[in-house]
């Protein structure tokens, strides 16, 4: 059996409250794990062509305010 599969069955077993305090947890950790991939994004550069053209979009009038 894999971890992951172990993982799986350990999680079936959860209550209500433990599913809802590992749910909480996950989603925390996901968040954090986005935010670092898009700060090395951003410092790699890999963002820049998307701001380039999102800023010379709005000074062409193609952007609103929301």
């Amino acid at each position: 059996m894999s971890r992951v599969e172990a993982l799986q069955q350990e999680v079936e077993l959860l209550n209500e409250e433990e599913l809802r305090t590992f749910r909480e947890w996950f989603a925390n950790r996901e968040a954090d794990e986005w935010d670092r991939q898009i700060e090395a994004d951003s410092k790699g550069g890999k963002l820049d062509r998307l701001a380039e053209r999102a800023l010379r979009e709005h000074a062409e009038g193609r952007s609103f305010e929301l």
